[in-house]
């Protein structure tokens, strides 16, 4: 269990707590740097690979990307209404580190970033004029095409993250394991997730992240040297796309050293602002009433249509360059995206419930999103049937200049076109720290899951996606970009099923526990009545319910009751046949522990933590006056309790380790009733 004291303290990991994994980094990137020489090198060779293994995926498991998809999300929205849904992502006593304003600003800079820009006119001109089926370019094409667009960057894909977030936040926050994909399976594999198995799923992950995100980058670059060309007369091609990604790189390396509580959290805040200001102008410069009742339209379509949409692969007729560059992209796109967006999802989301970061991370996002793309999209096709037939083949036959082609048929051009590029920037680098920032902790191991790995590490990793970036445009821009993402979107699909099965297998556990607290709850009220009320009467109770001690306090009362109350536990444990052992710490660790070895059974552990209190206003003391006070809380495998010890005596502290050790004995008895049910059953998630 990780330290439950709250913190201002920086988030960044000393040397002595970030320990690289050696062949999870080397393999990932010794793979990468031999993919990118080959790609450099042999370009053409490199191409036809690509596109042959796009094809044979495509072809052999486009279907499972549609239903995997669907299954993520249905699981993601289960879990959030069931029991389960009142689950803390971490301790109990664990409270939200942002306020909601500030994470949905970070949910939707990580989360979506720069291809919202560049996909907003290009999609949904593009299934406009040359839908899938049917005649383009009539009423029902421009629906069809809205709803389309939804389904693409609606529920489904956003069911991806929060199925990682959430699963990441659970294992790591809650039950003190790495902040790592490979954490997510412990249920399933128990402590083989160190070994092999769990070396082979963090690479599938940092592969999926690294190429997700340079294809983030890449399709941004080809935006933004379109719009520099526009704007200042900037050459386009590969070079000047190679010094962009240099740029976007040093800028990103930059940033993801100063930490999430900075400069990721504040360039979010920033992007987030900026691009509502966009939105507003197009929707009330524009028709603003036909845009919003397009918008209402379009979430009709979408919410009625979404089973159909999301089940048709157009298996009788399927028009398969279409799929690979729409939704089996978008889908496998997703997904690659998923460690990334999803581990830092967790790394901001530590103290919500498991519903309330559901709702979050579906809800907040997918709502400015179809906004944007109801705003944005149904103007361009707008324009498209005023008119502005060659504004659409060139948004299609160029999808870089998409936006700044918008934008000309607009008022105040030149100044929504310098907005537009600042935001690609900005979200240039928020996409490329946070990459960078999660791929150095997939890299390391970890001692607090609050920390992340040293800025060094962070500045490489930018290097690194600046070289993927570059490989693959040299390829074939946009096309090869695409092709990169469903491929290496594969492996990580496979993962994410798993993953599910071992969340599942985590949160029936848990409930186990809280159903054994409340089978022993009687003795425990009858047990403290007489241990309680009979050695402490009402006065004495009223006295520890008004002090307010100093740390000093704490301390002695740990030294002089606590203390013993652990030993005498121990040994009479001990005379049981039960190993136990008592840790502890003075100063900034202050604290006690008490460990019983549970043989193959889940390990019991105590803890008794202080922490620190503000003040309350009424109170009346006759010394010096203090801000602040201590109360000493005992802490489970789960987190923290929320009553106060001080003022216990010795044997209302051995009767209330007592009572938890007889909720745990209960919470095992119960477990392994269900494993005789259900054969098969591992034991918990614990730390390593």
């Amino acid at each position: 269990m990780h330290d439950p004291k709250s913190s201002e303290a920086s988030s960044k990991a000393t040397a002595e707590e970030a320990k690289i994994k050696w062949l999870v980094f080397l393999s990932s990137v010794i793979g990468i740097f031999l993919f990118s020489l080959w790609a450099m090198i042999f370009t053409e060779q490199a191409s036809n690979v690509i596109y042959g293994v796009l094809a044979w995926i495509s072809g052999s498991f486009g279907w499972f990307y549609f239903l995997a998809v669907v299954a993520y999300l249905v699981f993601v929205i289960f879990i959030a209404v069931s029991k389960y849904g009142d689950i803390k992502l971490g301790p109990d006593h664990a409270e939200p580190e942002f306020n909601v304003v500030t994470w949905a600003a970070m949910l939707f800079a990580a989360g979506i970033g720069i291809d919202l820009i560049f996909y907003c006119i290009v999609e949904p001109v593009t299934q406009f004029m040359t839908p899938p089926v049917g005649e383009g370019g009539t009423e029902e094409a421009a629906r069809n095409a809205m709803a389309i667009t939804f389904l693409h960057w609606g529920l489904s894909g956003w069911g991806v993250y929060t199925l990682v977030g959430m699963s990441l936040a659970f294992f790591s926050y809650r039950h003190g394991l790495p902040l790592t994909i490979r954490s997510s399976l412990y249920p399933l594999f128990g402590n083989r997730i160190y070994g092999p198995i769990g070396h082979a799923v963090d690479i599938a992950a940092v592969l999926g992240t690294v190429f997700g995100v340079a294809t983030s980058l890449g399709i941004g670059i080809i935006q933004l040297n379109f719009g520099l060309k526009y704007m200042f007369g900037v050459p386009e091609g590969t070079f000047t796309q190679s010094v962009l990604a240099i740029l976007i790189v040093v800028f990103a390396a930059i940033s993801a050293a100063t930490g999430v509580e900075r400069g990721i959290r504040r360039l979010s805040e920033f992007n987030m602002l900026l691009a509502i200001i966009l939105m507003l102008f197009v929707l009330f410069s524009g028709q603003t009433r036909f845009l919003l009742d397009a918008f209402v339209t379009n979430m009709g379509d979408y919410i009625q249509n979404f089973i159909e949409l999301s089940f048709n692969t157009f298996a009788f007729d399927p028009p398969q360059d279409w799929l690979n560059a729409w939704t089996i992209f978008f889908w496998a796109w997703w997904i690659a995206w998923g460690p990334f967006v999803g581990l830092f999802l967790a790394r901001i989301s530590r103290g919500r419930t498991i519903r309330s970061f559901v709702a979050g991370t579906l809800i907040l996002p997918f709502m400015f999103m179809a906004a944007w793309m109801a705003i944005m999209g149904n103007s361009a096709i707008d324009m498209v049937l005023g008119g502005a037939t060659e504004f659409g083949a060139q948004a299609i036959e160029k999808p870089g200049s998409a936006i700044y082609l918008f934008l000309e048929q607009m008022p105040w051009t030149m100044l929504t076109t310098i907005a537009v590029t600042i935001l690609s920037i900005v979200f240039f680098v928020t996409s490329g720290d946070s990459g960078s920032l999660v791929l150095s902790n997939l890299t390391c191991r970890l001692s607090d899951p609050n920390h992340d790995a040293p800025p060094w590490m962070r500045i490489l990793w930018a290097a690194i996606i600046g070289i993927v970036t570059v490989a693959l445009l040299m390829t074939d821009g946009l096309a090869a970009l695409q092709s990169a993402v469903v491929i290496m979107g594969l492996p990580f699909a496979f993962v994410l099923i798993m993953m599910m099965m071992g969340l599942n297998k985590a949160l029936r556990l848990e409930s186990l526990k809280s159903e054994s607290m409340q089978d022993v709850l009687a003795g425990h009220l009858s047990g403290r009545t007489v241990a309680g009320e009979g050695a402490t009467n009402w006065t004495q109770r009223l006295s520890r319910a008004i002090s307010f001690p100093t740390l000093k306090q704490v301390e002695q009362f740990i030294e002089r009751t606590a203390k013993p109350a652990f030993e005498a536990v121990k040994e009479e444990l001990e005379e049981r046949g039960h190993p136990v052992r008592i840790s502890g710490g003075s100063g900034d660790e202050l604290h006690l522990s008490l460990d019983v070895d549970m043989g193959d059974e889940v390990d019991f552990t105590y803890q008794i933590w202080p922490r620190q209190c503000s003040m309350p206003a009424f109170t009346m003391r006759a010394e010096k006056p203090r801000s602040s006070y201590y109360r000493l809380e005992p802490h489970l495998r789960v987190g923290g309790l929320t009553y106060d010890l001080m003022g216990y005596s010795k044997e209302q502290m051995i009767g209330d380790i007592v009572d938890q050790f007889t909720a745990h004995m209960q919470y095992l008895h119960m477990k392994r009733e269900l494993a005789n049910r259900t054969p098969g059953e591992e034991g918990e998630p614990g730390p390593a």
